[in-house]
């Protein structure tokens, strides 16, 4: 009889892993909203794979999705969580344009899943309603699979998508769908001159009359309780005075970073690089021309795997040299 070489079994089935993992990830990420989260779900997924019969598991990939979704879930019912993420205090995680966590952007409603818009809408649904719609719409698994997965009814599974559903076609008519990537540019670099240059009326007919604005208060940290502006001039005075440089900013952040133009999970953004570390980000939500929404992101640990992308990146030309 032959002996089985466990070695080379264990190699195999690492291997069946690592062909999921980016897949994986990219589904804990818009599960979480957090790329150190997501890491952290796929990780342990890892670890219940190993610890599994394998040979009993007859379709690894829908395995592998069932754990990592629950894993997800369990994590967005735990109470740290909820308090974290009830006062206030939680924006998602930006990634650069080409990060493998966004995962799959065939589809509008998959480009979509991973804007920053719904992400942040993600935390008004119930951990099944995020679960179902992100399973149908962003991975277009069936109701009979869904129902396996989160081990409910396919009833139950569309239930759960129909209210998903309402919330975020609500959310998608204020914010305006996709919008041309040349004019989206033009719209928040003549943003950025106008800031710069202290302009305060071109900022606000560059914002639409129900503007917002969201930042986490440059990196006080998560737990801090957001900053909110909630109207045109209110954003624009912000504006003005956040571009400003002064030298407390410089001092704050430890030098003269530059200012970028990029594309933050599909949406466009400034980057401010101080060398090869990014330490800010400001992402916008176009609609009909206008900027429908400012968000504004300084923590260091949401910023972490930004960074990392960013210093495999070939960036455009440096928008504001000497910020």
């Amino acid at each position: 009889m032959a002996r089985v070489d466990s070695t080379a079994t264990d190699r195999f089935d690492t291997g069946r892993f690592e062909a999921s993992r980016n897949r994986l990830a990219s589904l804990a990420y818009r599960l979480l909203g957090s790329a150190a989260d997501a890491e952290d779900a796929v990780q342990d997924a890892f670890l219940h794979w190993q610890a599994a019969d394998r040979q009993r598991i007859k379709v690894p990939e829908a395995w592998l999705t069932k754990v990592v979704t629950n894993l997800c879930l369990d994590r967005l019912r735990s109470a740290q969580t909820r308090r974290e993420r009830t006062v206030g205090a939680w924006l998602p995680e930006p990634l650069l344009d080409g990060d493998p966590m966004l995962g799959p952007a065939d589809t509008f409603e998959q480009r979509e899943s991973v804007s920053l818009a719904v992400l942040t809408l993600m935390e008004r649904l119930s951990p099944f309603e995020r679960a179902v719609y992100l399973l149908r719409e962003a991975f277009s698994y069936s109701h009979a699979e869904i129902a396996e997965i989160l081990d409910i009814t396919e009833s139950a599974s569309q239930q759960h998508l129909h209210r998903a559903r309402r919330r975020v076609t609500a959310a998608r008519r204020r914010g305006g769908g996709e919008v041309d990537p040349a004019s989206a540019r033009r719209i928040v670099e003549e943003f950025l001159a106008a800031a710069f240059s202290g302009r305060t009326e071109r900022l606000v007919a560059l914002l639409t009359d129900d503007a917002t604005a969201i930042s986490d208060s440059n990196g006080a940290g998560v737990t801090e309780a957001l900053l909110r502006y909630d109207t045109p001039q209110r954003i624009a005075a912000v504006a003005r005075a956040g571009f400003k440089p002064t030298p407390a900013k410089r001092r704050r952040v430890g030098g003269t970073p530059a200012i970028h133009y990029a594309l933050v999970n599909g949406a466009p953004a400034f980057l401010f690089v101080l060398v090869d570390q990014v330490v800010g980000a400001v992402a916008f939500d176009i609609t009909d021309g206008k900027i429908a929404t400012v968000r504004g992101i300084g923590a260091p640990t949401r910023l972490a795997r930004l960074t990392e992308a960013w210093r495999q990146h070939e960036p455009d030309t440096t928008l504001i040299t000497h910020w």
